[in-house]
């Protein structure tokens, strides 16, 4: 127990901080594989009868992937302000920024993929609607950017 207290008294905020990069890049990473995923599925399904519609149902499949850049991009902010010595009450709060976009972040992209499933539906049935379903995917993305605003800001106010 006192190699552990040792370990953390030294390396503890380095811990935190490459704990919030993981949360970040992961949490947000998955939710935008499974919305993606999602969307793929049903683009393919449409595809096979109406392969002229590819390029909006490529638009349709893509938008919960924003997500996962989302972390991508705090993760590599919090990882440029790493260092050996970081303290721990540093690098717990580089953990805490890392949570907005982490969690929100893979939420919102599964969300984001199924209406962007639903908006398949809409391209497959009245195709002059199409941005009807880019728009509801969308909203779903101001949930996002949100959080990744809140990350951002609050990366700053650290330092």
């Amino acid at each position: 127990m006192e190699h552990l207290a040792n370990y953390f008294s030294a390396h503890g905020g380095l811990f935190f901080a490459a704990l919030g990069i993981v949360l970040a890049v992961a949490l947000s990473g998955m939710g935008s594989a499974y919305g993606v995923g999602k969307g793929g599925q049903a683009a393919a399904a449409l595809l096979k009868e109406e392969p002229e519609k590819f390029t909006s149902a490529l638009i349709l499949q893509l938008l919960p992937g924003s997500q996962g850049i989302y972390g991508f991009a705090i993760g590599i902010l919090i990882w440029m302000k790493l260092a050996p010595e970081l303290p721990l009450d540093r690098g717990v709060a580089y953990f805490l920024v890392s949570l907005p976009v982490a969690i929100v972040g893979y939420f919102s992209a599964k969300h984001q993929g199924n209406v962007s499933v639903a908006g398949m539906q809409i391209l497959a049935k009245r195709p002059k609607d199409f941005m009807k379903g880019v728009i509801l995917a969308a909203m779903v993305e101001t949930y996002a950017i949100l959080a990744f605003v809140v990350s951002f800001i609050l990366l700053n106010k650290i330092g």
